[in-house]
């Protein structure tokens, strides 16, 4: 096993096409390995130019894919990104968020990935470089199941887009402990209110499904709904999106359960007076 560490994305590309792995943060990918040798060569991707950082461009943010965890707690960003800021303080450890990266815990794809439900709330598109050229898909589309996604080969994730707007992020997190922990269910809601009512919702839920999942049905239910009615609404309305199932965590009940109390109170929090970042 060889170690690159190339100082351009054409370069990173010639080595993908001959068949070495991505490597970012690492925190994904040492522990499958279960001490274990790596098998094939590894292309260290954190020394390329342009791939970490978040900036405001034309519509919208560039989040690089070699962004931190920690980047994005420290980085100022509108009340929109609230949610986004929430889930990378849960992604394991301080020394995990140090190092693991958002393009990371997106292609790890795993059902209870911190970073999907506020990326989804966001509606981000991810855009990837490969030996055709670039292409943008949205997050929805990019990861097709569990420890899948739409990766074609030698190609790369560089970037996350989402678009500008209004309204306050929320992410919440139920597990069987406060932190270090996988989630029973979480949550993730971007809300803009207006006179005390909801003008627009973007709801997204994780470990209830093989992937985390958007509600349309759920948001287009709340528009404009006061936050007395709330509850009421995320009680009555069918979730078709979701699939929980029964593990050593929890039941499908108790986490269908729990995601529908996790988003009445992600909701009224995002309705309360504006946050000032």
């Amino acid at each position: 096993m060889s170690l690159h560490r190339p100082e351009s994305l054409e370069d990173a590309l010639a080595l993908l096409e001959r068949g070495a792995t991505v490597l970012a943060g690492g925190t994904d990918v040492f522990p499958a390995l279960r001490d274990a040798p790596a098998r094939g060569d590894m292309v260290d991707v954190t020394g390329i130019p342009g791939l970490r950082g978040i900036a405001r461009i034309g519509d919208g943010w560039q989040i690089g894919a070699a962004t931190t965890w920690t980047d994005i707690v420290r980085a100022e960003l509108p009340p929109l990104f609230d949610g986004l800021k929430g889930a990378a303080r849960e992604v394991g450890s301080v020394q995990i968020q140090n190092a693991g990266t958002v393009a990371g815990n997106l292609c790890n794809a795993s059902p209870a990935a911190d970073g999907l439900p506020p990326l989804l709330a966001l509606g981000a598109e991810v855009v990837l470089h490969g030996p055709v050229g670039r292409r943008v898909l949205p997050l929805a589309e990019f990861v097709t199941g569990v420890r899948r996604t739409a990766l074609e080969p030698a190609e790369i994730v560089v970037a996350l887009h989402v678009p500008d707007g209004p309204g306050r992020g929320v992410f919440l997190k139920l597990g069987a402990r406060r932190y270090l922990v996988i989630s029973i269910a979480m949550v993730a809601v971007v809300v803009e209110a207006e006179a005390g009512r909801i003008r627009r919702a973007a709801l997204a839920v994780g470990a209830c499904s093989a992937v985390a999942r958007r509600l349309p049905g759920l948001e287009a239910a709340l528009t404009g709904a006061a936050a007395a009615e709330v509850a009421a609404i995320v009680a009555a309305t069918d979730l078709p999106e979701l699939a929980p199932i029964d593990d050593v965590r929890a039941s499908a009940g108790y986490r269908l359960d729990a995601a529908r109390t996790l988003l009445s109170r992600a909701i009224l929090t995002a309705m309360e007076v504006p946050h000032v970042a």
